[in-house]
Protein backbone atom coordinates (compact mmCIF):
# COMPACT_ATOMS: atom_id res chain seq x y z
CA UNK A 1 0.00 0.00 0.00
CA UNK A 2 3.07 2.26 0.16
CA UNK A 3 4.15 4.80 -2.48
CA UNK A 4 6.86 3.76 -4.37
CA UNK A 5 9.24 7.16 -2.48
CA UNK A 6 11.65 5.82 -0.05
CA UNK A 7 11.49 9.50 1.41
CA UNK A 8 9.56 9.76 4.93
CA UNK A 9 8.20 13.12 4.29
CA UNK A 10 6.76 11.69 0.55
CA UNK A 11 5.37 8.26 1.78
CA UNK A 12 3.32 10.51 4.10
CA UNK A 13 2.02 13.27 1.57
CA UNK A 14 1.60 11.17 -0.96
CA UNK A 15 -0.15 8.19 0.56
CA UNK A 16 -3.85 7.26 0.22
CA UNK A 17 -5.94 4.65 1.78
CA UNK A 18 -7.61 2.25 -0.31
CA UNK A 19 -10.64 1.02 1.10
CA UNK A 20 -13.13 -0.93 -1.02
CA UNK A 21 -16.97 -0.70 0.32
CA UNK A 22 -17.05 -4.90 0.23
CA UNK A 23 -13.89 -6.74 1.76
CA UNK A 24 -13.65 -9.71 2.97
CA UNK A 25 -10.24 -11.00 5.00
CA UNK A 26 -10.56 -14.78 4.59
CA UNK A 27 -11.04 -13.47 0.53
CA UNK A 28 -8.30 -10.99 0.46
CA UNK A 29 -5.80 -13.87 2.56
CA UNK A 30 -6.79 -16.81 0.87
CA UNK A 31 -9.00 -17.49 -1.97
CA UNK A 32 -7.33 -14.57 -4.19
CA UNK A 33 -4.25 -16.47 -4.27
CA UNK A 34 -5.86 -20.01 -3.99
CA UNK A 35 -8.35 -19.51 -7.26
CA UNK A 36 -5.07 -18.94 -9.39
CA UNK A 37 -1.80 -20.64 -7.92
CA UNK A 38 -3.94 -23.08 -5.52
CA UNK A 39 0.03 -24.48 -4.83
CA UNK A 40 1.35 -21.34 -3.36
CA UNK A 41 2.64 -22.09 -0.38
CA UNK A 42 1.24 -20.30 2.63
CA UNK A 43 2.04 -22.12 6.06
CA UNK A 44 5.75 -23.93 6.69
CA UNK A 45 4.40 -25.75 10.01
CA UNK A 46 6.52 -27.36 12.09
CA UNK A 47 5.77 -29.96 14.71
CA UNK A 48 7.33 -30.66 17.65
CA UNK A 49 10.02 -33.06 16.71
CA UNK A 50 11.18 -30.46 13.91
CA UNK A 51 9.34 -31.99 10.92
CA UNK A 52 8.40 -29.57 8.52
CA UNK A 53 4.74 -29.18 6.92
CA UNK A 54 4.21 -27.33 3.62
CA UNK A 55 0.56 -26.20 3.62
CA UNK A 56 -1.15 -24.27 0.14
CA UNK A 57 -3.28 -21.31 -0.13
CA UNK A 58 -5.12 -24.23 -2.03
CA UNK A 59 -5.12 -26.32 1.28
CA UNK A 60 -6.29 -23.12 3.17
CA UNK A 61 -9.17 -22.78 0.52
CA UNK A 62 -10.70 -26.42 0.80
CA UNK A 63 -9.99 -26.55 4.53
CA UNK A 64 -11.84 -23.21 5.22
CA UNK A 65 -14.56 -23.94 2.45
CA UNK A 66 -15.50 -27.53 4.08
CA UNK A 67 -15.67 -25.89 7.52
CA UNK A 68 -17.82 -22.71 6.68
CA UNK A 69 -20.21 -25.42 5.48
CA UNK A 70 -19.91 -27.20 8.42
CA UNK A 71 -20.13 -24.00 10.75
CA UNK A 72 -23.50 -23.08 8.69
CA UNK A 73 -25.23 -26.01 9.03
CA UNK A 74 -24.63 -26.15 12.38
CA UNK A 75 -26.26 -22.90 12.72
CA UNK A 76 -23.51 -20.55 12.51
CA UNK A 77 -24.12 -17.31 10.75
CA UNK A 78 -23.13 -13.85 10.07
CA UNK A 79 -22.45 -11.98 13.12
CA UNK A 80 -22.16 -15.16 15.22
CA UNK A 81 -18.79 -15.56 17.51
CA UNK A 82 -16.71 -18.40 16.94
CA UNK A 83 -13.87 -18.96 19.29
CA UNK A 84 -10.60 -20.48 18.32
CA UNK A 85 -8.28 -22.27 21.37
CA UNK A 86 -5.20 -23.27 19.53
CA UNK A 87 -1.53 -23.08 19.65
CA UNK A 88 -0.19 -22.03 16.19
CA UNK A 89 -1.06 -24.33 13.60
CA UNK A 90 -2.40 -24.94 10.30
CA UNK A 91 -5.87 -25.03 11.37
CA UNK A 92 -5.93 -22.15 12.87
CA UNK A 93 -5.51 -19.83 10.07
CA UNK A 94 -7.94 -22.29 8.01
CA UNK A 95 -10.43 -21.58 11.00
CA UNK A 96 -10.20 -17.54 10.75
CA UNK A 97 -10.64 -17.86 7.12
CA UNK A 98 -13.65 -19.80 7.35
CA UNK A 99 -15.36 -17.32 9.72
CA UNK A 100 -14.45 -14.49 7.45
CA UNK A 101 -16.11 -16.07 4.50
CA UNK A 102 -19.00 -16.73 6.20
CA UNK A 103 -19.45 -13.47 7.75
CA UNK A 104 -18.58 -14.31 11.59
CA UNK A 105 -16.90 -12.88 14.23
CA UNK A 106 -13.83 -15.10 15.01
CA UNK A 107 -12.47 -14.78 18.80
CA UNK A 108 -9.16 -16.42 19.44
CA UNK A 109 -8.11 -17.09 23.13
CA UNK A 110 -4.55 -18.00 24.00
CA UNK A 111 -3.91 -21.19 24.93
CA UNK A 112 -1.75 -20.46 28.25
CA UNK A 113 -5.33 -18.95 29.43
CA UNK A 114 -6.59 -20.57 32.82
CA UNK A 115 -10.07 -21.99 33.29
CA UNK A 116 -11.74 -18.40 34.68
CA UNK A 117 -10.18 -16.28 31.93
CA UNK A 118 -11.81 -18.90 29.36
CA UNK A 119 -14.99 -19.13 30.97
CA UNK A 120 -15.38 -15.07 31.10
CA UNK A 121 -14.56 -14.67 27.66
CA UNK A 122 -16.73 -17.52 26.52
CA UNK A 123 -19.67 -16.17 28.38
CA UNK A 124 -19.35 -12.64 27.90
CA UNK A 125 -18.91 -12.86 23.86
CA UNK A 126 -21.96 -15.28 23.82
CA UNK A 127 -19.63 -17.95 21.27
CA UNK A 128 -22.29 -19.80 19.78
CA UNK A 129 -19.18 -22.12 18.97
CA UNK A 130 -15.77 -23.76 20.21
CA UNK A 131 -12.78 -24.89 18.37
CA UNK A 132 -9.62 -26.51 20.25
CA UNK A 133 -8.21 -29.62 21.05
CA UNK A 134 -7.47 -32.11 23.64
CA UNK A 135 -5.74 -29.54 26.01
CA UNK A 136 -8.56 -26.92 25.55
CA UNK A 137 -11.43 -29.81 26.17
CA UNK A 138 -9.70 -30.55 29.44
CA UNK A 139 -9.74 -27.04 30.38
CA UNK A 140 -13.23 -26.20 29.81
CA UNK A 141 -15.03 -29.70 30.50
CA UNK A 142 -15.34 -28.73 34.62
CA UNK A 143 -17.66 -25.51 33.08
CA UNK A 144 -19.74 -26.68 29.71
CA UNK A 145 -22.82 -26.72 32.05
CA UNK A 146 -22.11 -22.59 32.18
CA UNK A 147 -21.66 -22.05 28.54
CA UNK A 148 -25.10 -22.23 27.33
CA UNK A 149 -24.59 -20.34 24.20
CA UNK A 150 -21.79 -22.98 22.71
CA UNK A 151 -24.14 -25.68 20.63
CA UNK A 152 -20.78 -26.81 18.54
CA UNK A 153 -18.00 -28.04 19.86
CA UNK A 154 -14.83 -29.37 17.72
CA UNK A 155 -11.27 -30.89 18.42
CA UNK A 156 -8.43 -30.94 16.21
CA UNK A 157 -7.37 -33.58 18.21
CA UNK A 158 -10.45 -36.00 17.09
CA UNK A 159 -13.94 -36.91 18.29
CA UNK A 160 -14.35 -36.55 22.54
CA UNK A 161 -16.75 -36.35 24.92
CA UNK A 162 -18.79 -33.14 24.15
CA UNK A 163 -16.91 -32.50 21.06
CA UNK A 164 -16.64 -33.69 17.46
CA UNK A 165 -13.75 -34.35 15.27
CA UNK A 166 -12.43 -31.41 13.29
CA UNK A 167 -11.36 -33.46 9.95
CA UNK A 168 -14.48 -36.03 10.59
CA UNK A 169 -16.96 -33.13 10.61
CA UNK A 170 -15.19 -31.03 7.73
CA UNK A 171 -14.76 -33.78 5.57
CA UNK A 172 -18.54 -34.49 5.40
CA UNK A 173 -19.03 -30.85 4.03
CA UNK A 174 -18.14 -29.65 0.41
CA UNK A 175 -15.62 -28.08 -0.67
CA UNK A 176 -17.59 -25.34 -2.33
CA UNK A 177 -18.59 -22.24 -0.11
CA UNK A 178 -19.69 -19.00 -1.80
CA UNK A 179 -17.64 -16.33 0.59
CA UNK A 180 -20.30 -13.75 2.05
CA UNK A 181 -20.04 -10.22 0.16
CA UNK A 182 -19.09 -8.63 3.49
CA UNK A 183 -18.77 -4.54 4.19
CA UNK A 184 -15.29 -3.51 5.01
CA UNK A 185 -16.65 -2.12 8.17
CA UNK A 186 -18.62 -5.11 9.42
CA UNK A 187 -17.68 -7.03 12.65
CA UNK A 188 -14.94 -10.09 12.02
CA UNK A 189 -12.46 -10.85 14.89
CA UNK A 190 -12.62 -9.70 18.73
CA UNK A 191 -9.57 -9.90 21.06
CA UNK A 192 -10.20 -9.35 24.61
CA UNK A 193 -7.85 -6.76 26.27
CA UNK A 194 -6.99 -5.95 29.94
CA UNK A 195 -8.07 -2.36 31.28
CA UNK A 196 -6.81 -0.63 34.76
CA UNK A 197 -10.55 -1.81 36.60
CA UNK A 198 -12.86 -5.04 35.97
CA UNK A 199 -12.33 -7.52 33.05
CA UNK A 200 -11.35 -7.69 30.20
CA UNK A 201 -12.89 -5.69 27.41
CA UNK A 202 -13.90 -7.46 23.82
CA UNK A 203 -12.20 -5.07 21.41
CA UNK A 204 -14.72 -5.28 18.00
CA UNK A 205 -12.53 -4.89 14.67
CA UNK A 206 -14.40 -4.93 11.53
CA UNK A 207 -12.64 -6.81 7.82
CA UNK A 208 -10.79 -3.72 7.00
CA UNK A 209 -8.48 -3.94 10.17
CA UNK A 210 -6.30 -6.00 8.05
CA UNK A 211 -6.10 -3.64 5.49
CA UNK A 212 -5.47 -0.68 8.02
CA UNK A 213 -2.21 -2.90 9.57
CA UNK A 214 -0.28 -2.77 5.94
CA UNK A 215 1.06 0.50 6.08
CA UNK A 216 2.74 -0.67 9.44
CA UNK A 217 3.72 -4.07 8.11
CA UNK A 218 5.77 -2.48 5.21
CA UNK A 219 6.97 -0.03 7.24
CA UNK A 220 8.90 -1.72 9.87
CA UNK A 221 9.28 -4.93 7.43
CA UNK A 222 11.06 -2.32 4.90
CA UNK A 223 9.18 -2.32 2.21
CA UNK A 224 7.69 -6.14 2.57
CA UNK A 225 7.07 -7.88 0.34
CA UNK A 226 10.37 -8.56 -1.36
CA UNK A 227 11.72 -11.36 -3.13
CA UNK A 228 11.97 -14.32 -0.81
CA UNK A 229 11.04 -13.09 2.10
CA UNK A 230 9.57 -15.53 4.63
CA UNK A 231 7.66 -14.62 8.28
CA UNK A 232 7.62 -15.82 11.45
CA UNK A 233 6.65 -15.02 14.60
CA UNK A 234 6.85 -16.92 18.32
CA UNK A 235 3.59 -15.24 19.83
CA UNK A 236 0.49 -16.64 20.27
CA UNK A 237 -1.65 -16.05 17.23
CA UNK A 238 -4.66 -15.33 19.34
CA UNK A 239 -2.48 -11.87 20.49
CA UNK A 240 -3.27 -8.70 17.86
CA UNK A 241 0.56 -8.92 17.57
CA UNK A 242 0.26 -12.91 16.20
CA UNK A 243 -2.49 -12.64 14.49
CA UNK A 244 -2.47 -9.25 12.59
CA UNK A 245 1.27 -8.46 12.58
CA UNK A 246 2.20 -11.80 11.06
CA UNK A 247 -0.31 -14.33 9.92
CA UNK A 248 -2.84 -12.31 8.50
CA UNK A 249 -0.78 -10.35 6.79
CA UNK A 250 1.69 -12.89 5.66
CA UNK A 251 -0.93 -14.66 3.70
CA UNK A 252 -2.18 -11.42 2.28
CA UNK A 253 0.96 -10.58 0.94
CA UNK A 254 1.64 -14.08 -0.54
CA UNK A 255 4.51 -14.29 2.13
CA UNK A 256 4.67 -18.11 3.49
CA UNK A 257 4.49 -18.03 7.49
CA UNK A 258 6.55 -19.85 9.23
CA UNK A 259 4.20 -22.09 12.19
CA UNK A 260 5.67 -23.61 15.48
CA UNK A 261 4.27 -24.17 18.77
CA UNK A 262 6.71 -23.37 21.37
CA UNK A 263 5.23 -24.02 24.71
CA UNK A 264 8.22 -21.65 26.69
CA UNK A 265 10.27 -19.78 24.47
CA UNK A 266 13.75 -21.27 23.98
CA UNK A 267 16.18 -19.07 22.25
CA UNK A 268 18.50 -21.53 21.19
CA UNK A 269 15.72 -23.09 19.36
CA UNK A 270 14.25 -19.91 18.40
CA UNK A 271 17.78 -19.22 16.61
CA UNK A 272 17.95 -22.57 14.69
CA UNK A 273 13.88 -22.34 13.65
CA UNK A 274 15.29 -19.05 11.93
CA UNK A 275 18.26 -20.54 9.97
CA UNK A 276 16.65 -23.77 8.92
CA UNK A 277 13.57 -22.66 7.56
CA UNK A 278 15.46 -19.36 6.08
CA UNK A 279 13.16 -16.64 7.97
CA UNK A 280 13.92 -13.15 6.47
CA UNK A 281 11.22 -11.06 8.87
CA UNK A 282 10.45 -11.79 11.87
CA UNK A 283 8.25 -9.76 15.05
CA UNK A 284 10.18 -10.71 18.24
CA UNK A 285 9.00 -9.15 21.07
CA UNK A 286 10.94 -7.14 23.53
CA UNK A 287 11.02 -9.89 25.85
CA UNK A 288 11.67 -12.54 23.21
CA UNK A 289 15.13 -10.31 22.43
CA UNK A 290 16.42 -10.22 25.41
CA UNK A 291 15.88 -14.03 26.21
CA UNK A 292 18.06 -14.45 22.54
CA UNK A 293 20.19 -11.67 23.95
CA UNK A 294 21.31 -13.51 26.84
CA UNK A 295 22.06 -16.67 24.98
CA UNK A 296 25.30 -17.38 23.18
CA UNK A 297 25.99 -15.16 20.16
CA UNK A 298 24.35 -16.60 16.72
CA UNK A 299 27.37 -15.94 14.66
CA UNK A 300 28.95 -19.07 13.94
CA UNK A 301 26.78 -21.47 14.78
CA UNK A 302 23.29 -20.44 12.64
CA UNK A 303 23.08 -19.46 9.64
CA UNK A 304 20.35 -16.74 10.45
CA UNK A 305 19.39 -14.53 7.53
CA UNK A 306 16.77 -11.88 8.77
CA UNK A 307 16.59 -9.20 6.00
CA UNK A 308 14.17 -7.52 9.09
CA UNK A 309 12.90 -7.64 12.54
CA UNK A 310 10.44 -5.87 14.13
CA UNK A 311 9.60 -5.29 17.77
CA UNK A 312 6.62 -4.10 19.64
CA UNK A 313 4.36 -4.51 22.51
CA UNK A 314 6.67 -3.10 25.51
CA UNK A 315 9.96 -0.50 24.89
CA UNK A 316 12.69 -2.16 23.94
CA UNK A 317 15.39 -0.34 25.19
CA UNK A 318 19.25 0.64 23.93
CA UNK A 319 20.88 -2.66 24.98
CA UNK A 320 18.59 -4.99 22.59
CA UNK A 321 18.70 -2.67 19.68
CA UNK A 322 22.54 -2.56 19.97
CA UNK A 323 22.68 -6.29 19.84
CA UNK A 324 20.15 -6.33 16.90
CA UNK A 325 22.89 -4.50 15.19
CA UNK A 326 25.90 -6.79 16.17
CA UNK A 327 24.43 -10.68 16.88
CA UNK A 328 21.62 -10.28 13.77
CA UNK A 329 23.76 -7.31 11.41
CA UNK A 330 20.73 -5.68 11.48
CA UNK A 331 18.58 -2.22 12.62
CA UNK A 332 15.46 -3.21 14.66
CA UNK A 333 12.59 -1.62 13.77
CA UNK A 334 10.62 -0.71 17.05
CA UNK A 335 6.51 -0.06 16.33
CA UNK A 336 3.77 1.19 18.77
CA UNK A 337 0.15 0.44 19.37
CA UNK A 338 -2.60 -1.22 20.85
CA UNK A 339 -5.05 -3.67 20.32
CA UNK A 340 -7.54 -1.22 19.55
CA UNK A 341 -5.62 0.43 16.86
CA UNK A 342 -2.52 -1.57 16.21
CA UNK A 343 0.45 -0.31 14.21
CA UNK A 344 0.23 3.59 14.32
CA UNK A 345 3.62 4.68 14.89
CA UNK A 346 7.18 2.78 13.07
CA UNK A 347 10.97 2.93 12.40
CA UNK A 348 11.95 1.92 9.35
CA UNK A 349 15.92 2.28 9.28
CA UNK A 350 16.22 1.52 5.55
CA UNK A 351 14.63 4.69 4.84
CA UNK A 352 16.83 7.02 8.07
CA UNK A 353 13.44 6.85 10.41
CA UNK A 354 15.09 5.23 13.61
CA UNK A 355 16.37 7.00 16.47
CA UNK A 356 17.42 5.10 19.68
CA UNK A 357 14.87 5.34 22.86
CA UNK A 358 12.04 6.64 20.39
CA UNK A 359 8.78 4.32 19.21
CA UNK A 360 9.22 5.69 15.68
CA UNK A 361 7.20 8.43 13.72
CA UNK A 362 3.40 7.80 12.47
CA UNK A 363 2.75 5.66 9.80
CA UNK A 364 1.35 6.66 6.41
CA UNK A 365 -2.38 6.83 6.88
CA UNK A 366 -2.29 7.64 10.55
CA UNK A 367 -2.83 10.42 12.05
CA UNK A 368 -0.85 10.37 15.62
CA UNK A 369 -0.80 13.12 18.42
CA UNK A 370 0.28 14.14 21.87
CA UNK A 371 -2.32 15.94 23.14
CA UNK A 372 -3.73 17.80 26.52
CA UNK A 373 -6.47 16.49 28.41
CA UNK A 374 -8.61 18.75 26.52
CA UNK A 375 -8.21 17.20 23.29
CA UNK A 376 -5.60 19.76 22.00
CA UNK A 377 -2.28 18.93 20.40
CA UNK A 378 0.87 19.09 22.76
CA UNK A 379 3.72 20.90 21.39
CA UNK A 380 6.82 19.21 20.46
CA UNK A 381 8.57 18.47 23.90
CA UNK A 382 5.25 19.06 26.11
CA UNK A 383 4.36 15.13 27.63
CA UNK A 384 0.71 14.49 27.27
CA UNK A 385 -1.21 11.07 25.98
CA UNK A 386 -0.45 9.45 22.77
CA UNK A 387 -3.60 9.37 20.87
CA UNK A 388 -4.93 8.24 17.33
CA UNK A 389 -7.49 9.85 15.57
CA UNK A 390 -10.16 8.61 13.78
CA UNK A 391 -12.00 7.79 11.00
CA UNK A 392 -8.93 4.49 10.85
CA UNK A 393 -9.32 1.41 9.04
CA UNK A 394 -7.23 0.27 11.92
CA UNK A 395 -8.81 1.26 14.64
CA UNK A 396 -11.61 -0.99 16.71
CA UNK A 397 -15.20 -0.56 16.38
CA UNK A 398 -16.76 -0.64 20.18
CA UNK A 399 -15.97 -2.69 23.22
CA UNK A 400 -18.30 -5.48 23.02
CA UNK A 401 -20.98 -4.79 25.30
CA UNK A 402 -19.71 -1.63 26.99
CA UNK A 403 -20.93 1.14 25.04
CA UNK A 404 -19.85 3.73 27.91
CA UNK A 405 -16.32 2.13 27.89
CA UNK A 406 -15.87 2.38 24.17
CA UNK A 407 -17.25 6.54 24.58
CA UNK A 408 -14.72 6.69 27.64
CA UNK A 409 -11.84 5.75 25.66
CA UNK A 410 -12.24 8.76 23.48
CA UNK A 411 -12.01 12.08 23.54
CA UNK A 412 -13.85 13.90 20.43
CA UNK A 413 -12.08 12.16 17.87
CA UNK A 414 -9.06 11.07 19.50
CA UNK A 415 -8.71 7.50 20.49
CA UNK A 416 -6.39 7.83 23.79
CA UNK A 417 -4.34 5.05 24.77
CA UNK A 418 -3.43 5.68 28.69
CA UNK A 419 0.20 5.87 27.14
CA UNK A 420 2.08 8.60 27.81
CA UNK A 421 4.38 9.91 25.77
CA UNK A 422 6.46 13.53 24.01
CA UNK A 423 7.15 14.23 20.46
CA UNK A 424 10.56 15.63 19.89
CA UNK A 425 11.57 18.25 17.33
CA UNK A 426 12.22 16.00 14.62
CA UNK A 427 8.43 13.88 14.95
CA UNK A 428 10.03 11.30 16.71
CA UNK A 429 7.06 9.96 19.51
CA UNK A 430 9.00 8.30 23.03
CA UNK A 431 7.02 6.42 25.67
CA UNK A 432 7.34 7.84 29.35
CA UNK A 433 5.00 5.57 30.89
CA UNK A 434 1.24 4.35 31.47
CA UNK A 435 -1.04 6.89 33.43
CA UNK A 436 -3.14 4.35 34.95
CA UNK A 437 -2.25 0.84 36.45
CA UNK A 438 -2.18 -1.25 33.56
CA UNK A 439 0.85 -3.85 34.16
CA UNK A 440 3.16 -4.35 30.77
CA UNK A 441 4.90 -7.86 30.97
CA UNK A 442 6.46 -9.77 28.34
CA UNK A 443 4.26 -7.68 25.92
CA UNK A 444 0.85 -8.74 27.33
CA UNK A 445 -1.37 -5.81 28.65
CA UNK A 446 -2.32 -7.15 32.44
CA UNK A 447 -5.22 -5.37 33.83
CA UNK A 448 -4.37 -5.52 37.99
CA UNK A 449 -8.58 -5.97 38.04
CA UNK A 450 -8.86 -9.46 37.22
CA UNK A 451 -6.02 -11.25 38.62
CA UNK A 452 -7.19 -9.14 42.10
CA UNK A 453 -10.69 -10.69 41.75
CA UNK A 454 -8.40 -14.08 41.51
CA UNK A 455 -6.67 -13.56 44.37
CA UNK A 456 -9.23 -12.57 46.98
CA UNK A 457 -11.19 -16.33 46.03
CA UNK A 458 -8.08 -17.62 47.55
CA UNK A 459 -9.41 -19.42 50.74
CA UNK A 460 -6.51 -17.74 52.93
CA UNK A 461 -6.85 -14.39 51.31
CA UNK A 462 -8.65 -11.58 52.81
CA UNK A 463 -7.62 -8.37 50.37
CA UNK A 464 -5.35 -8.21 47.60
CA UNK A 465 -3.62 -5.75 45.24
CA UNK A 466 -1.39 -6.19 42.02
CA UNK A 467 1.16 -3.98 40.59
CA UNK A 468 3.83 -4.07 38.49
CA UNK A 469 7.46 -4.39 39.54
CA UNK A 470 10.19 -3.14 37.35
CA UNK A 471 11.45 -6.26 35.89
CA UNK A 472 14.73 -6.30 33.56
CA UNK A 473 13.86 -9.53 31.66
CA UNK A 474 10.03 -9.22 31.50
CA UNK A 475 10.02 -4.77 31.77
CA UNK A 476 7.34 -5.67 34.55
CA UNK A 477 6.59 -8.79 36.85
CA UNK A 478 3.25 -8.71 38.22
CA UNK A 479 4.12 -8.48 42.09
CA UNK A 480 0.80 -9.32 44.47
CA UNK A 481 0.51 -7.94 47.99
CA UNK A 482 -1.63 -9.75 50.36
CA UNK A 483 -3.91 -9.10 53.28
CA UNK A 484 -4.35 -12.91 55.45
CA UNK A 485 -7.90 -14.04 56.46
CA UNK A 486 -7.42 -14.59 60.71
CA UNK A 487 -6.08 -18.29 61.17
CA UNK A 488 -3.55 -17.67 58.24
CA UNK A 489 -0.18 -17.39 58.88
CA UNK A 490 2.54 -16.04 55.89
CA UNK A 491 4.60 -18.93 54.63
CA UNK A 492 6.86 -19.59 51.30
CA UNK A 493 4.37 -22.79 51.03
CA UNK A 494 1.45 -20.81 51.45
CA UNK A 495 2.80 -17.86 48.97
CA UNK A 496 3.48 -20.81 46.18
CA UNK A 497 0.15 -21.86 46.53
CA UNK A 498 -1.80 -18.37 46.33
CA UNK A 499 0.60 -18.56 42.63
CA UNK A 500 -0.59 -21.69 41.20
CA UNK A 501 -4.49 -20.52 42.43
CA UNK A 502 -3.65 -17.66 40.17
CA UNK A 503 -1.63 -19.76 37.45
CA UNK A 504 -4.10 -22.21 36.86
CA UNK A 505 -7.79 -19.72 37.28
CA UNK A 506 -6.16 -16.99 34.42
CA UNK A 507 -3.16 -17.70 33.04
CA UNK A 508 0.78 -18.44 33.06
CA UNK A 509 1.65 -14.62 31.89
CA UNK A 510 -0.75 -13.16 34.89
CA UNK A 511 -0.10 -15.05 37.97
CA UNK A 512 1.51 -12.86 40.44
CA UNK A 513 6.02 -13.65 40.18
CA UNK A 514 5.88 -12.52 43.37
CA UNK A 515 3.63 -12.58 46.82
CA UNK A 516 3.89 -10.02 49.85
CA UNK A 517 1.70 -10.75 52.63
CA UNK A 518 1.40 -7.16 54.38
CA UNK A 519 -0.72 -6.07 57.63
CA UNK A 520 -3.32 -3.82 55.64
CA UNK A 521 -3.30 -2.18 52.25
CA UNK A 522 -3.58 1.59 51.50
CA UNK A 523 -6.66 2.89 51.18
CA UNK A 524 -7.91 6.48 50.03
CA UNK A 525 -11.25 7.83 52.06
CA UNK A 526 -12.92 6.20 49.46
CA UNK A 527 -12.00 2.58 49.57
CA UNK A 528 -9.48 2.72 46.74
CA UNK A 529 -6.22 0.74 47.16
CA UNK A 530 -3.51 3.62 46.47
CA UNK A 531 -1.50 1.54 43.92
CA UNK A 532 1.20 3.66 43.63
CA UNK A 533 2.41 3.37 46.97
CA UNK A 534 2.75 -0.49 46.42
CA UNK A 535 4.47 0.68 43.73
CA UNK A 536 7.05 2.57 45.41
CA UNK A 537 7.61 -0.27 48.03
CA UNK A 538 7.90 -2.96 45.33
Amino acid sequence: MLPQSRNYDDLIRQFRWQVPAQFNIGVAACDRWADTEPGKLAIVAIDSSGRAQDISYGWLRDTSNRLANALVANGIGRGDRVAILLPQAPEVAAIHIAVYKLGGIALPLATLFGLEAIAYRLQNSGAKALITNAQGLAKIASIRGELPDIGLVLSIDGPAEGALGFRETIERASADFTPLATAADEPAMMIYTSGTTGPPKGALHAHCVLIGHLPGIETHHEFFPQPGDRIWTPADWAWAGGLLNVLLPGLYYGVPVVARRFDRFDPEEAFALMARQGVRNAFIPPTALRMLRSAPSPKGRHDIRLRTVGSGGEMLGAEAYEWGRSALGLDINEFYGQTECNLVLSACNAIGIGKAGAIGKPVPGHDVAIIRPDGSRAEPGEVGQIAMKRPDPVMFLEYWGKPEATRDKFVGDWMTTGDQGIMDGDGYFRFVGRDDDVITSSGYRIGPGEIEDCLIKHPAVALAAAIGKPDAMRTEIVKAFVVLKKGHAPSDALAADIQSFVRTRLSAHEYPREVAFIEELPMTTTGKVIRRLLRAQA
